[in-house]
């Protein structure tokens, strides 16, 4: 790489060429004030002005997150010309903003108030009419509220990167003094195909877009005096610790154990258990597609937001998505049945909590489809944001926790697989390791198929399987998907089996984990989004390799479950409480 000789605050260094001034004075030990998040990823359109700086060969004041380093240029920061422009830019934000910051989510976390205290921007400075507001809560996942917008654009960004420009349902509405960040028409979310995955959540700077809470809705629970049981996804531990100054992709598994055990839920289980129950339905399924001449490729259908992509935008590929409910709808299902039953515990008083990396969750567990004998499979989604509030609220010093035990009834024991499937491609191996002993009668002796891991935007594989070979490909982010997707239109998919997951990354970095730590916070780790999934990723493989069971099919609960109440995969019950249908819909409502 080639590279470049400039100066900062009058001292030289060397930097890479092409890089923006912002990026480059982060490498020398300077931090710019910026409402730019090149640390998540998105590229700013220097729309905000707060990271104005002075630079040789500019003829003014240039916004340092989109300016090039160029050899000799002299960059100063400090001077009294730039110090007072950022500080202007700022007074001009906060003219514009909501300020009622102690009832914000945000706070702690809105970089909006650190670039203000950073730069010395006073209140007030410049008063006057405010942009109209829009404040939209019809769904279950998102709240956009515009009167905290600082259209920075990262959302905007963060969309049509993950899912494609032609997807992205995020853009600048209206004109001049009137613009706003919204879907188009400014429609409510609820009114767009918007995939509720969360990820423009996980880029805004401020509390313009927020996960919808449902910490309440659990708080009534308690206080109704409901039988409260919480289950985790597999990802939440690999990103609580997070909440709470840990090291990123420190697993925590024992300490989030303690802590909801110490909130009051009357049991605490590991939605790992329902993954495992989630790997027999499903390879059942794919193999009998294999077998019986069914419908291939078979998708996966664990990630809810893939699965609103899909009913908006390939809804005459539905047939090939897996029938069944995800990990989290099955472990409700079997709680409100069979354990209900086990316990002596009316399912009518039972309140079932998932605790998901996933936003799109709280959109999922509210489809219709996803009920049993009436009942809702799970009542409340919280994200792993949300449990890190409530940890808070009870006062609970997280990092002092003792490591604790999941309750120990008969729907606690999870498989190394079960563990995986909060990374991309962990699905797909979990249900590897299964399909293959189904097909040979035996083992796969190296346990895990590293040849469907990684982050790439799409990866293919092929697999021996006693002398057939089975072709398989992983996506992650509908960019991604799209490729494959329109190749099984065009009737040239080559696969069996294909995973497909929401979020960019898989659950590590679903809509509702920890916000990737901003610059301003202190932080040894690289700050680059990928090297955040890598971390996060690497925790889930660890536990995988740790435990004693690694394969679905071996763990003995699931296997009492079948014997006791389900009778077998895909049998006549299986199907009635763990499988679901999908319908097309209109991408515009009227």
């Amino acid at each position: 790489m080639a590279k470049v000789n400039i100066k900062i605050e009058g001292i030289p260094f060397e930097v890479e060429a092409g890089l923006t001034i912002l990026e480059a004075a982060k490498q020398c030990g300077f931090e710019i004030p910026s409402l730019c998040a090149f640390n998540h990823g998105e590229c700013s359109q220097g729309s905000c002005r707060v990271c104005l700086v002075e630079a040789t060969g500019a003829r003014g004041l240039v916004a340092s997150c989109v300016y090039p380093v160029a050899e000799g240029m002299e960059i100063t920061i400090s001077s009294p010309k730039a110090t007072a422009a950022r500080r202007t830019s700022v007074e001009l934000l906060l003219s514009n903003h909501n300020k009622n910051c102690q009832q914000c989510e945000k706070n702690g976390n809105c970089e909006l108030l650190h670039v203000a205290k950073i730069t010395g921007a006073r209140d007030d400075m410049y008063l006057g009419e405010q942009t109209p507001v829009t404040f939209d809560q019809l769904t279950p996942t998102i709240v956009r509220d515009t009167s905290k917008c600082v259209l920075c654009g990262r959302c905007v960004a963060r969309c049509a990167n993950a899912h494609g420009k032609d997807m992205g349902i995020l853009g600048f509405e209206k004109r001049g003094f009137n613009t706003i960040v919204a879907p188009v028409e400014n429609r409510s979310f609820i009114h767009s195909p918007c995939i509720m995955c969360g990820q423009c959540i996980n880029v805004c700077p401020t509390g313009a877009l927020m996960e919808k809470s449902e910490i309440a809705r659990v708080d009534e629970a308690f206080k109704a005096g409901k039988y409260v049981i919480v289950q985790t996804a597999p990802a939440v531990r690999a990103a609580l610790g997070e909440e709470f100054g840990m090291k990123i992709g420190t697993p925590v598994t024992g300490k989030m154990v303690a802590a909801l055990k110490r909130l009051g839920f009357k049991k605490v289980f590991d939605t790992n258990f329902a993954a495992d129950l989630t790997i027999m339905e499903e390879g059942t399924e794919l193999l009998n597609r294999i077998q019986n001449g069914g419908k291939l490729p078979m998708i996966t259908s664990c990630s809810p937001g893939w699965v609103n992509y899909a009913e908006y935008n390939y809804g005459d590929l539905l047939d090939h998505l897996s029938s069944c409910k995800s990990p989290h709808e099955m472990f409700g299902a079997i709680l409100k049945t069979y354990y209900a039953e086990k316990i002596g515990v009316d399912p009518k008083d039972m309140f079932v909590v998932s605790i998901m990396p996933c936003s799109c969750k709280k959109y999922e567990k509210e489809r219709p489809q996803l009920t049993t004998n009436g009942l809702a499979d799970v009542d409340a989604v919280l994200t792993t944001r949300e449990l890190g509030r409530l940890i808070r609220r009870a006062g609970i010093n997280f990092q002092k926790l003792p490591d604790e035990d999941f309750d120990t009834d008969i729907v606690h024991d999870y498989s190394g697989a079960g563990v995986i499937f909060g990374v991309t491609g962990g699905v797909m191996e979990a249900a590897l390791r299964t399909v293959y002993y189904k097909l040979t009668g035996k083992e796969y002796d190296k346990i895990a198929f590293t040849e469907v891991r990684g982050l790439e935007g799409v990866r293919e594989a092929t697999i021996d399987i006693n002398g057939t070979s089975v072709s398989v490909a992983v996506a992650n982010g509908m960019k991604s998907a799209k490729v494959l997707l329109d190749d099984i239109r065009a009737g040239k998919s080559k696969y069996l089996f294909i995973e497909i997951m929401g979020c960019p990354g898989g659950c590590i970095n679903g809509g509702g984990q920890p916000y990737v730590r901003p610059a301003f916070l202190p932080n040894e780790e690289d700050d680059i989004l990928d090297t955040y999934i890598q971390k996060r990723a690497a925790a889930l493989y660890s536990e995988d390799e740790r435990q004693v069971i690694r394969q679905s099919h071996n763990n003995p609960q699931i296997k009492a479950l079948y014997d006791e109440f389900l009778g077998e995969p895909n049998s006549h019950k299986a199907h009635e409480l763990l499988h679901t249908t999908y319908a097309a819909r209109e991408k515009y409502d009227n």
